[in-house]
């Protein structure tokens, strides 16, 4: 049997490999040139604990279901993640509440751990929050997770069990020919399947609707984002939220898996779904709302901004299973939680698969992946021990994130490996520090042409049409 995925963010590299448990053949296709380059790597990296979407959704299922799984998964697939806790913040003491309305809905989704903590007691743990927070909801179970880090985990996991990943397909077609569904790219190519996942984010709607007879309607909810300097990351070791409104889960100050804290994000319904464009008016009213939590927030400790695009689908919740078409199946909508019913949704989409065509479960599946090895996070004996396998690990290229030119080189030759300036960051964090790229990009530059077998004038932000220097001065 013959499965084609469309999308490689983190739902379809999820799918892609709980799909490659069982004896079946898994091509994904991704418009992008790499993995995790639409939502899966601009969101908030929360793991919801699952208190905010309503009882008997597929959010509140898959919400409370991937939450249990990630202490297990990161282990197996070695990305980085913590619980760290999330407070849901109440400024005004006739709003509280909406706090008891929130635990006893976690509690019907079958949250655990949930308490209603007063102002003071807030403060002990978080000394930053306003002085304004006169109560907060407090979920012990909610964590951080690095999100492009986790889709890579996936794919490369997939990646060795077999899954093909083809980038660069923009899908501009899928139809019912033969007995088979076909998917039609911009490219010219087409590609036949028994059955097509649809894990197509934003613009899943699109995908659905070329051959779906029910139509669907994804609305790109745009988020704006600000990054904070690792020495302000003392502003806030719990997520932060503020009480959620109908567009969302309000502006966040958020700890990262890396040691920074965001801002944000915003929420505004664009028409244009590649919109990624960051705004004064945006950044501003995500600084703005931020302090209202910590109002000792300075501009200063920002080092760079970014958008992400939520698929918010207009039924309010996900679509999962089987259309009413032949040899077509949705995982679309998939807007916050997203990210933390990932796991949980990827086993019961395979699962169902699999019930469906009779496969058979594979006995040489490699569940673990070795995670790639992180100078910044080694003691000195575990650096000293690698830099005397290889010296190339003794080699500092990003001076910010402690990254040395073995991880950038590791980075390359892995399964599915960086071919851009973007796909080094992703998997390296070099040029995700204080200076931004300023000091390390000519010579991760310079690796990646020496890997790639091309010029430097080749070398890609993210992409065709990114290139960073234009020639050579002679």
């Amino acid at each position: 049997m013959e499965i084609v995925i469309i999308g490689a963010g983190v739902i379809g590299c999820a799918v892609a490999r709980e799909l490659r448990r069982y004896d079946v053949k898994v091509t994904v296709l991704e418009k992008e040139n790499d993995v995790a380059c639409g939502t899966s790597k601009a969101n908030s990296g929360v793991v919801h604990a699952g208190f905010d979407a309503k009882p008997g959704s597929l959010k509140a299922k898959y919400n409370v279901a991937g939450n249990a799984m990630f202490d297990a998964l990161a282990k197996e697939l070695g990305f980085a993640f913590k619980r760290n806790g999330a407070y849901v913040l109440c400024f005004d003491k006739a709003d509280e509440p909406v706090l008891q309305k929130l635990l006893e809905q976690g509690v019907e989704n079958g949250v655990k751990q949930l308490e209603i903590h007063t102002g003071t007691q807030i403060r002990e743990k978080e000394k930053y929050v306003s002085q304004e927070v006169t109560a907060g909801l407090w979920a012990p179970t909610s964590g951080i997770v690095s999100p492009y880090g986790m889709t890579i985990a996936y794919a490369e996991n997939a990646c060795v069990n077999g899954a093909q990943f083809l980038f660069e397909k923009t899908v501009c077609g899928v139809r019912r020919e033969g007995g088979k569904t076909i998917v039609d790219c911009t490219d010219g190519t087409a590609y036949s399947a028994d059955l097509v996942v649809n894990c197509a984010g934003v613009h899943g709607d699109d995908v659905n609707n070329f051959i779906n007879p029910e139509k669907l309607k994804i609305v790109a909810r745009k988020g704006e984002y600000m990054l904070l300097d690792k020495a302000a990351s003392f502003v806030a070791e719990a997520t932060l939220f503020q009480l959620p409104t109908k567009m969302g889960k309000g502006i966040l100050v958020v700890p990262t898996a890396a040691g920074n804290v965001m801002l944000g994000p915003t929420a505004v319904d664009v028409d244009d779904k590649d919109c990624t464009d960051t705004t004064a008016e945006g950044l501003q009213e995500a600084y703005e709302k931020a302090c209202k939590t910590v109002p000792s927030l300075s501009k200063r400790s920002v080092i760079t901004q970014f958008t992400g695009l939520r698929a918010h689908l207009t039924t309010g919740d996900f679509e999962i299973g089987f259309a009413p078409c032949e040899g077509f199946y949705n995982v679309v909508g998939i807007e916050s939680p997203g990210l933390t019913a990932s796991p949980a949704i990827a086993v019961d989409v395979a699962k169902e698969i699999a019930e469906t065509y009779k496969l058979k479960r594979r006995d040489d599946f490699v569940a673990k992946r070795q995670a790639p090895p992180s100078f910044a996070k080694m003691s000195d004996d575990e650096r000293a021990a690698l830099i005397a396998r290889d010296p190339r690990y003794g080699k500092i290229v990003c001076r910010c994130e402690t990254v040395t030119e073995g991880e950038i080189v590791d980075a390359i030759e892995r399964p599915l490996g960086a071919r851009d300036m973007d796909g080094i960051k992703r998997r390296t964090r070099a040029g995700m520090g204080r200076c931004q790229g300023g000091f390390c990009s000519p010579r991760v530059m310079e690796i990646l042409a020496e890997k790639l077998g091309c010029d430097i004038a080749e070398v890609t932000k993210n992409g065709k049409g990114s290139e960073i220097v234009t020639g050579r001065v002679e």
